[in-house]
């Protein structure tokens, strides 16, 4: 994909979270998150201009240690309540409805919660439910959807409306009593609610939240639903290393020349091959709902827990998404990209990407989603095992340590020490998994096993997994069309074909079975392993 080739510059947009476009879903139990423009909330703390270097007289920089950080806040702070970041009050993206195939229930893990995803025909709404059938904890993300549209639990047949409401079981007599009619037999529903065509969902089923759609919203991004102006084009990724690192990756600009050499197409400069460079980003505000930060005239924006866009682009401008008049009339190629990204479990996390241009729209017609999600994934498996190894290491150590382990002197790394300084004052330091984990890391898995494309995309992209079977077909139709070209050519008598005839069987069969070979390796490369080594590239 071109926009994760292009250096670090991209033109900011804004939110609008006044005019929503959105479809919503009518759950059980739902609750609503909206963020202001300005993300303020009660007792929000205010922070002066903040960047990552202090000079001394000297101008030489100086390590930005904890007693730093509490000079630079204001002073008032102090008498100001602590805020803390509730994790289960937010709202959180499941999937785009691109990647949910309405003919099945889908199992997606959240926050530690296991969830099925289905679609509830007599309502024509997403439901998202527990993941537990009620008889025996069976996964329901296993199980089918009937032809009553009713979600039918696999292992015993018990089934379920979009409410959790247990409608059938199979062994109960059919008279009374109706032993489905118990609440033992309900299955919990989440809120849910569809925007920009992403479903999201809210971590808590107490009925007090089923209509929190009518309060809080997830934050609204106006370029998502725009189809006219720019074309676009969406990965999904899990990943396995945790949402903290998935978002301090994605805010660190300066790592691109050098962890993503040989992919990206980024310029050099005189005495680095790579064309590192100085960068210089500030940390303008930060409060509870996350930050903003600046890059010359281009700002960066994280909103909490999920949601952060930034400078990606080539040529970034200045000015307000919804002013198109003034956009249609700059020729300037623009790029966007927006992350969504969701924590998992620990050690494990889901990256959401859309990537936006107004230029080149063609190849995003002509060329189908897979052939730029190879160059994605090549992109995050290029940094993927350093992060892994990373993450272990951050975790041997404490996360709450982390200014005082990692020498962050530069502004390259504001947004780094931004998010951290954010996660530390607001968040506990790290996600908040409840009693549902301990937070310990699994052990590192072969590289293989790591770098895995296939459970962590494929399957699970419908574009990759058609494109992945249809290879599969024509690879199996090569080495058919081999074995043949050189049956016949044995067999056929040499009054029956000519000399001629039978070399050019032969030299068809060798065609054949080299391309066989060849899509084989591409297969798996593509859409399996691909080891990306540093030390030659």
């Amino acid at each position: 994909m071109e926009a994760l080739k292009i250096s670090t510059c991209f033109p900011p947009f804004h939110f609008n979270l006044k005019t929503p476009r959105f479809s919503r879903i009518k759950c059980e139990k739902k609750p609503n998150f909206s963020f202001s423009l300005n993300h303020q909330q009660p007792h929000k703390s205010r922070f002066n201009l903040f960047t990552t270097n202090i000079f001394n007289s000297t101008n030489e920089p100086q390590q930005l240690l904890p007693n730093d950080e509490q000079e630079i806040s204001t002073k008032n702070e102090k008498n100001q309540e602590k805020e803390k970041f509730d994790w289960y009050a937010q709202w959180y993206p499941i999937m785009p409805l691109s990647e949910l195939d309405k003919r099945r229930p889908h199992g997606k893990k959240v926050m530690g919660i296991d969830l099925v995803v289905w679609w509830d025909k007599n309502l024509e709404e997403w439901r998202v439910m527990d993941d537990a059938c009620s008889h025996r904890l069976a996964p329901l993300s296993q199980g089918r959807i009937d032809q009553w549209g009713r979600l039918q639990c696999v292992y015993h047949g018990w089934c379920f409306s979009g409410s959790g409401d247990c409608k059938f079981i199979p062994q109960a007599p059919r008279d009374k009593p109706h032993v489905h009619t118990s609440k033992r037999a309900c299955v919990a529903v989440y809120p849910s609610f569809v925007q920009n065509d992403i479903l999201w969902f809210w971590p808590n089923t107490d009925p007090l939240y089923k209509d929190i759609h009518l309060s809080k919203t997830p934050p609204y991004i106006p370029l998502l639903d725009d189809l006219t102006s720019y074309a676009k084009t969406t990965l999904v990724r899990d990943i396995p290393y945790g949402y903290e690192f998935l978002i301090e990756n994605l805010m660190d600009p300066s790592h691109v020349n050098y962890a993503h050499h040989g992919i990206m197409k980024i310029g050099k400069i005189e005495g680095d091959r790579e064309g590192g460079k100085p960068l210089v980003i500030s940390l303008e505000k930060l409060d509870i709902n996350g930050f903003i930060a600046k890059q010359g005239h281009d700002e960066h924006k994280f909103i909490a827990p999920c949601v952060y866009y930034g400078p990606f682009g080539v040529q970034s401008y200045l000015d307000n998404y919804e002013s198109k008049e003034e956009s249609s009339s700059n020729d300037t190629n623009r790029i966007f990209l927006v992350f969504l990204c969701v924590p998992v479990s620990p050690g494990n996390c889901r990256l959401m990407l859309t990537s936006f241009r107004n230029f080149a729209g063609w190849e995003y017609k002509l060329f189908p989603p897979w052939k730029f999600h190879l160059d994605n994934n090549l992109i995050i498996d290029s940094d993927l095992y350093l992060l892994h190894l990373q993450e272990h290491k951050l975790r041997e150590k404490g996360p709450q340590n982390w200014q005082k382990i990692c020498y962050v002197p530069t502004k390259a790394d504001a947004l780094v020490v931004g998010f951290r300084r954010w996660l530390t004052k607001y968040g506990g330091a790290q996600v908040d998994w409840g009693t549902k984990f301990t937070g310990d890391l699994q052990p590192t898995p072969a590289r293989e096993q790591l770098l895995d494309r296939y459970w962590t995309h494929t399957i699970n992209c419908s574009s990759c997994s058609r494109a992945y079977k249809s290879l599969n077909v024509l690879e199996i139709i090569m080495q058919i069309i081999s074995v043949a070209s050189i049956g016949i050519a044995a067999a056929a008598k040499e009054s029956v074909m000519s000399i001629a005839a039978r070399y050019s069987l032969v030299f068809l069969a060798l065609l054949c079975f080299m391309a066989s070979r060849w899509l084989s390796k591409f297969i798996y490369k593509s859409f399996h392993f691909h080891d990306y080594d540093h030390a030659f590239c």
